[in-house]
Parts: structure tokens; C-alpha cells; sequence
């Protein structure tokens, strides 16, 4: 079955294929004999009550090669305004943080084309409240998390709190960026802190977590990768000594990492919540057992987990996409995504 996927991405321009998680997944499609087309944000447009995009449609002039650098080098484009919903599939693969813009042009295609991640899960989860909003009262799956843009508020928490460290980052960063670890030793510069933080933006404020620290974060975490609800792949991430963050963008290094029983647990947990908010495919980092962050807008590491596994998750993904597409065809507007989720748990 042959079908039609739209991947919204960052520039190609910026992609490096030796690393680059996106390609992969365009690599396994275009291999698989779908119709391939990419587009980035700034091409969405409305004509006529109509979404369309700029789209450039994947050509191929010779054999596909194996090699991702190759591919990316000889890939050919063709440019072409289209209907956003012709498509079978549109996949969000675009960079944080998520221009709302951006779903208030897909609104109008959400019932026609299966949106991965689904808008309505997009806008409930692509930012760091996601995760602090989830219902955990005593603690067991997510550490204590505060969020506000008030800083007296923010340092009573800090005073009051049991740790003499935590984990403060902006609520909108990504890739570990402004993540950093706060000590009660250094209570004089954590107001000046918290201003800078909250307050370095020209004309507006900006919210901050304050999160539990969570002993072993200094080993670094585990990133999960979830595709309708279970996992598909996961690796440890180490950073670099003297650093807090462990994200490859900041120098981590990666390596090897079985699910433990207690992790299998939690992804199940977190992995139903997740598909009924409409997110098929996110990466989950987890620090000694407790969730930290669910990443729902372009998660990567999937180049290493392949590497470091001898597998190839982008072959699970399009497998998904195809079972979808299917479904949906062949349901129409009875279709629910949870199904398939629902329907795999049956079987095991």
C-alpha cells in the first residue's frame, strides 16, 4: 500500500545526515515506495479555506543508496504548492519550541490527514508542564516539580525544601539548554538567578521549573523512545564531566541500556496516558527510574540507539504509519488511533 507522508521539519539544509533521526525515517519511507514530501512552517499557508503548503516532493534519479550522507547528496526535490490534506500522514518534525501558529493552520486538516503527534496532544504537551501537570502525589513516578514565573514564591520552595539541591530550567528550553543545579549554599545569588532567568526577555516574562533532584542525575539519564504507547528503543546518556546535562547536543556521550522491570512499568504507565492525549511517538528521559521530561516535537537518538542495538527503529515507526493508514481507510470516520494500541495489548 502506497501512501502519502508530509514530514514538517526543520530546514533540510540543517540536517546532518550522519546523526540526523528525521532522515531515517524519510530514508525508510522513500524505500519503502511511499510518497515523500517536506515542508517547514514557513511555507504553510491558507487559500480559499484551503491548507496548503509549499512541499518539495522527493525524487530519486538513481538506485536508493544505504548510506544517509549519500542520500542526503543526491536526494532530488521538486517543488510544488499542495493541499495539505491529500495527504495520508503529516509528520511533525519540527525543532522546539512549537509555533501555535502552526496548529491553528492544521485545525482545519486534523479530521482528514492522522497527524503525528495528533494537534490537539501538540498543544497540551510541547512544553515542560506536560510532564509537572501529571497526577502523581506521592512522588513515585515523577519528582516534585514547581512552575512559576514568581520569584518570591520560587525561593520559599527553594528554602522550604528538604534537598539542599535542585534542578532549575526555563519551562520553553530544550537540548539542556539553561538547565542548571541550584544549592542552597548559594541562597544569595538565587534571586538574582531567578531574575535573570524569568525576566531576560525584552517585552515579556517567562516561566521556570524548579524540579526535585533526583540523586544519580550526576550518572546522567535514560531516554525512552515511545511509539503508540510502548517502547521502542532506549539508550543511557552520560554529560561530560562537570556538567549537569547529558543531551548529545552538549557534548553526552551515549551508550548501551537495558529497560529494567520498574522502567517497563512506568513506560506502560505514562505510554496509555500518552496516546489518549494523541501523542504516538515521543522520547521520555528518565533519571534513576522517575520521569523527568516527554519530548513530543522532533525526539532524536534514534541514530544511536540503532547503532548501539544493531537495529533499525525507523523500519517500527513506518511499519506503524502503514497500520495506521490502513485502519483509518478502512474505518473511516469510526477510526481511533487507541486501537491500535488497544488492539497490540490483546495480543500480549
Amino acid at each position: 500500500m502506497k501512501i502519502k507522508i508530509c514530514f514538517i521539519m526543520y530546514p533540510w539544509e540543517e540536517v546532518r545526515p550522519s546523526q540526523d533521526s528525521t532522515i531515517r525515517i524519510i530514508h525508510e519511507a522513500v524505500k519503502r515506495g511511499h510518497e515523500v514530501s517536506i515542508t517547514d512552517p514557513s511555507n504553510l499557508t491558507i487559500r480559499n479555506s484551503i491548507t496548503l503548503s509549499l512541499c518539495k516532493n522527493i525524487s530519486l534519479k538513481e538506485k536508493l543508496s544505504k548510506s544517509m550522507t549519500s542520500f542526503y547528496k543526491t536526494v532530488e526535490f521538486k517543488s510544488e504548492m499542495r493541499a495539505l490534506n491529500e495527504f495520508d500522514v503529516i509528520f511533525m518534525r519540527d525543532n522546539p519550541p512549537l509555533d501555535g501558529l502552526v496548529l491553528n493552520f492544521l485545525d482545519s486538516i486534523k479530521d482528514d490527514v492522522f497527524i503525528i503527534n495528533a494537534i490537539d496532544g501538540l498543544r497540551e504537551a510541547n512544553n515542560k508542564i506536560y510532564t509537572a501537570a501529571y497526577f502523581d502525589p506521592n512522588h513515585e513516578l515523577i519528582p516534585a516539580t514547581y512552575v512559576s514565573k514568581n520569584i518570591d514564591y520560587l525561593l520559599s520552595i527553594i528554602k522550604e525544601s528538604e534537598n539542599d539541591k535542585m534542578i532549575m530550567k526555563p519551562l520553553d528550553g530544550y537540548g539542556g539548554s539553561g538547565v542548571i543545579i541550584i544549592e542552597k549554599a548559594a541562597m544569595q545569588n538565587i534571586r538574582s538567578l531567578l531574575d535573570f532567568y524569568i525576566n531576560h526577555g525584552k517585552d515579556h516574562s517567562n516561566y521556570v521549573i524548579l524540579q526535585e533532584y533526583v540523586e544519580g542525575a550526576e550518572e546522567g539519564d535514560v531516554r525512552i523512545l515511545m511509539l503508540n504507547g510502548e517502547p521502542i528503543g532506549a539508550l543511557r546518556r552520560r554529560p561530560v564531566q562537570g556538567d549537569v546535562r547529558s543531551n548529545i547536543s552538549v557534548g553526552g556521550a551515549v551508550e548501551k541500556y537495558k529497560l529494567t522491570k520498574a522502567d517497563k512499568m512506568l513506560c506502560r504507565e505514562i505510554g496509555e496516558k500518552l496516546v489518549r492525549d494523541g501523542i504516538y511517538f515521543a522520547g521520555l528521559d528518565l533519571i534513576n527510574g522517575k520521569l523527568i521530561e516527554v519530548n513530543v516535537m522532533s525526539p532524536g537518538t534514534i541514530t544511536d540507539i540503532n547503532r548501539l542495538n544493531k537495529v533499525k527503529l525507523q523500519e517500527k515507526i513506518l511499519g506503524y504509519l502503514e497500520k495506521v493508514v490502513k485502519s483509518k481507510n478502512k474505518l473511516k470516520e469510526d477510526f481511533r488511533p487507541e486501537t491500535l494500541l488497544e488492539n497490540a495489548a490483546i495480543k500480549n
